[in-house]
C-alpha cells in the first residue's frame, strides 16, 4: 500500500558535487511538505556523497548508494523500490523545482483522475545561470500525440501509482523516460499539462539530449523495439518528432 498523500521523489546521481545542493534545496523548499525524497548514487567518483550527508538530518531524505555504475534508468528503478508514496515524481541532481511544482500538479492529477502530469520548464545554461528559452507544453496529450511529439520533459512529471500500478523504466539511454510515459498512456489514457514553466532544465555539453543525432538514432530504437512499430508508422512518427524537435528548439 502506498502513503496516499505522498509524493516520493526520485534523484538519481553521478559524480554531481558541484550541483547536488541546489537541486536538494528545491525539493525542500517545495509548498508540498508531504514528500519523501530518495537520492541513489550512480557509484561517483567524486564528492558527491559528502555534499549529500549533510541534509540527511531531514528524516524525509533516503540515501542509497549503488556498488557500481548501473545507468540512470536503474538509478530510478532502485529508488522506486524504495519510495513510499502514491505519487512519484522524477528530478536529476543537476535540475531544479519551482517552489510550487508538487502543490500544483497534485491538485491537478486529482482534478483530473489521471495517471500522470507534466508541465512546461524552462532550461538554463551550465556555466551562467541564464535561462535560454520555455518549453511549452499542450493541456492534453494521449500514446499518439507523445509517438508524434516528444514533449513531456522527466523532471516535470508526476505519476500516481494508484493508476498505473509499479512501472520501472526500461534501459535506453536518452530515451528511458519518454518510453516509460508512453507505456503508462498506451495503458492508462490522457496526461494531463500545466503550460507554465515548474522547473528549470540545466543545459551542459555533455547531457545525453545535447547529442542531437544520438538522440534521433535513440527515439528511432524507442520506436521500433519498444513500441514494436512497423517501419512505416516508424517513418511517420519519426518524421513528427524531428518537426516538433526543430519547433521546441527555435
Amino acid at each position: 500500500m502506498y502513503d496516499k498523500k505522498q509524493v516520493s521523489v526520485i534523484m538519481p546521481c553521478y559524480n554531481a558535487e558541484e550541483v547536488i545542493g541546489k537541486s536538494i534545496e528545491s525539493v525542500l523548499a517545495q509548498t508540498y511538505e508531504d514528500l519523501q525524497l530518495i537520492i541513489v548514487d550512480d557509484c561517483s567518483t567524486d564528492k558527491t556523497a559528502a555534499k549529500v550527508l549533510p541534509y540527511l538530518q531531514d528524516e524525509r531524505i533516503l540515501f542509497i548508494q549503488l556498488p557500481q555504475n548501473a545507468g540512470v534508468a536503474q538509478a530510478r528503478n532502485v529508488g522506486m523500490q524504495h519510495s513510499l508514496g502514491r505519487f512519484i515524481a522524477f528530478l536529476d541532481s543537476d535540475d531544479l523545482w519551482m517552489t510550487e511544482k508538487l502543490t500544483r500538479q497534485v491538485e491537478l492529477i486529482q482534478k483530473n483522475d489521471a495517471p500522470l502530469v507534466y508541465s512546461a520548464y524552462q532550461t538554463f545554461q551550465e556555466t551562467t545561470d541564464k535561462t535560454l528559452k520555455t518549453i511549452q507544453v499542450p493541456e492534453t496529450i494521449d500514446y499518439q500525440g507523445l509517438l508524434r511529439n516528444t514533449i513531456i520533459g522527466c523532471l516535470t512529471v508526476l505519476v500516481d501509482r494508484t493508476k498505473t500500478g509499479d512501472f520501472t523504466m526500461p534501459n535506453i539511454p536518452g530515451g528511458e523516460d519518454t518510453a516509460t510515459w508512453l507505456h503508462i498512456l498506451k495503458e492508462n489514457g490522457v496526461a494531463y499539462g500545466i503550460n507554465q514553466p515548474l522547473a528549470y532544465y540545466r543545459v551542459s555539453g555533455s547531457s545525453l539530449s545535447g547529442n542531437k543525432w544520438k538522440m534521433a538514432q535513440r527515439t528511432w530504437k524507442m520506436y521500433r523495439e519498444t513500441q514494436n512499430l512497423s517501419f512505416v508508422e516508424t517513418c511517420l512518427c519519426f518524421s513528427s518528432y524531428v518537426k516538433n524537435a526543430i519547433k521546441k528548439r527555435i
